[in-house]
């Protein structure tokens, strides 16, 4: 109809939808493609949303969240990094990626170029193209002591059209993640050359050593170009809520609630109060959900490690398991048929960017006598496989 940019037009999907719509297809199939836990969200999350929602706060909120919330996650990040942030460095948005959406509008335009350290979570990159950027990719280093970053890889993507430079620590697919020194680094190149850094730090608790990964907030300075997106989907099981949140630079605020007033015009108010339930009183079910996951990652560590053809990339943080199977060079391809033969979903690594094309994900974070089941049907599928 030429009603609609071409840009748009030609914006591939997401080789994952894919997968997720031949699954609604299929019975019986395992899923383990979509980043997301089997556990449902906490009783005491839900009954505080539900409290508030028979109270009345079912009106419109402020444009950042109610002050509610932002003094939680005010006290959130002081309990977790020892951090002084004020409210109004925080903003409430619908989703993480919503958050990511509301900084590409602000940071990026037709002509600039945003660097993402691959493999990731296609649905950043794809944010940035919406809004006229070009992507270039900085792969992560694969052996098998696990996922590691060259930093001069990331330095040699940069140019004078260089808004942002995106991260994802614990990452999304690898599980990688980043070491303070690289924080160091990166910020340092980010101040002398006037660049973003858009740190995802969605899967900041879902660590198998300490309370929570390193923050680049916690070396930064309030002005630092510094974008913080977090959300409450993984480690408070409040995936379907679509809430998270952001921190950015000091006196941005007016920016970011102009971008809000013309995207969502705020969230409900009624589920901001479940999410402070969860800041607030949500540390047993953190615990007890790490715990689940470290059980899973062991689990699947020792079972990948003894199936013919797979070579599994350790991880350190999140709750994936990426690995690569011998003679498989189209994982897309892969990721079809072990859906409709084997009855698995799995996410194709071509999603994620180079340094994955041939890869899998899956998610672990389900529970063991499924997860056993999964792999029974994986090894029978990757032994019989011909491309």
């Amino acid at each position: 109809m030429g009603l609609i940019r071409e840009s748009i037009v030609t914006l591939e999907d997401s080789p994952i939808i894919d997968i997720w719509r031949l699954i609604q297809t299929v019975p019986d199939v395992i899923g383990m493609w979509a980043g997301e836990p089997d556990v449902p969200t906490p009783p005491f999350i839900c009954e505080a949303a539900s409290k508030a929602l028979f109270a009345g706060h079912t009106f419109y909120s402020a444009n950042r969240g109610i002050p509610e919330l932002r003094q939680a996650l005010v006290e959130y990040h002081q309990r977790l990094y020892g951090l002084d942030i004020p409210e109004q460095r925080i903003t409430h948005t619908q989703s993480g990626m919503n958050a990511v959406m509301l900084v590409a509008q602000a940071m990026v335009q037709q002509g600039d170029n945003v660097v993402t350290i691959t493999p990731s979570w296609p649905n950043i990159m794809r944010a940035m193209q919406i809004n006229g950027a070009s992507i270039r990719e900085a792969p992560l280093i694969r052996s098998d002591a696990g996922w590691s970053l060259d930093l001069d890889r990331v330095f040699e993507q940069c140019d004078d059209r260089t808004r942002v430079i995106y991260t994802a620590s614990p990452g999304n697919p690898t599980g990688w993640m980043m070491r303070r020194a690289q924080g160091e680094a990166l910020l340092e190149f980010a101040r002398r050359r006037n660049i973003a850094l858009l740190s995802d730090e969605v899967y900041h608790r879902i660590v198998y050593d300490g309370n929570a990964a390193f923050s680049l907030l916690q070396i930064a300075q309030p002005d630092d170009p510094v974008f913080v997106v977090n959300s409450f989907s993984k480690s408070w099981a409040m995936t379907g809520w679509r809430m998270g949140w952001m921190i950015y630079p000091d006196g941005l605020a007016p920016v970011i609630e102009k971008l809000i007033q013309f995207n969502t015009s705020g969230g409900q108010a009624f589920l901001q109060y479940g999410a402070i339930a969860a800041l607030r009183d949500g540390e047993e079910f953190v615990s007890f959900f790490v715990d689940r996951c470290r059980e899973g990652h062991e689990f699947m560590n020792e079972r990948l490690a003894r199936i013919p053809r797979i070579r599994n990339i350790p991880n350190h943080g999140s709750f994936y398991a990426m690995f690569e199977i011998d003679g498989v060079m189209d994982s897309f391809a892969f990721c079809k048929r072990a859906v409709t033969e084997a009855r698995i979903g799995m996410a194709p690594g071509a999603a994620f960017g180079r340094g994955a094309e041939r890869m899998v994900r899956l998610c672990y974070a389900k529970a063991p006598e499924l997860l056993r089941v999964a792999m029974d049907r994986l090894e029978s599928f990757v032994r019989d496989y011909k491309e």
